[in-house]
């Protein structure tokens, strides 16, 4: 029994020392040189502190900022140890109730606007996280921020121009609006 046991255990540390480390260093290390900022989470820093990432969304309820797409992680909003969608379907009533009262919220936080509100507004994203709002939600927002930061809506349009990322590879996804990098950009304005 020990002669088979031996080549055995031998192959289990040969495979552990290749898979569980050699493999894992080589491809942190390549990482780290190809890809530091992706790799290290793409984290946005501001005067030496981390203020988030650019791939996980933020609560924002200031409304001198534009706010994030809803979230439906759980036990609280964008909560990435807890990454998922409502898995609430189009005939849900929970679904429709959820979307009624963020709705109405929104028409009560800016009562001036008549333009209707765009989808992404008031639906979470499949993992709850999405740091990204349409450039429609973005430009919805934008005369309430101008207006509570004595901005000329110009400018906070502009401003929205200047953040709006294009699809990828010029044909995959939609233009999209990452929020934290418009809050920070709209910071350094004013």
């Amino acid at each position: 029994m020990l002669k088979e046991l031996k080549p055995a255990i031998l192959m289990l540390l040969v495979l552990t020392l290749l898979v569980g480390v050699a493999y894992p260093a080589l491809v942190t290390g390549i990482a780290q040189l190809a890809f530091k900022s992706q790799a290290n989470g793409s984290l946005i820093e501001r005067d030496g502190k981390v203020v988030g990432s650019m791939l996980i969304g933020q609560p924002f309820s200031d409304p001198k900022y534009f706010w994030s797409r809803p979230s439906a992680t759980s036990p609280m909003p964008y909560n990435a140890g807890n990454s998922g969608g409502s898995n609430l379907g189009p005939t849900n009533s929970a679904l429709e109730d959820a979307i009624k009262s963020r709705i109405e919220a929104l028409k009560v936080d800016d009562s001036t606007q008549a333009a209707p509100i765009p989808v992404d507004l008031v639906t979470a994203s499949g993992s709850g996280l999405d740091p990204h709002i349409s450039p429609a939600a973005a430009l919805w927002q934008a005369p309430r921020v101008a207006r509570l930061r004595n901005l000329p809506l110009d400018k906070v349009e502009q401003l929205i121009a200047a953040n709006t990322q294009g699809r990828t590879f010029g044909m995959l996804g939609e233009p999209r609006v990452n929020v934290l990098m418009l809050n920070l950009a709209l910071d350094a304005i004013g």
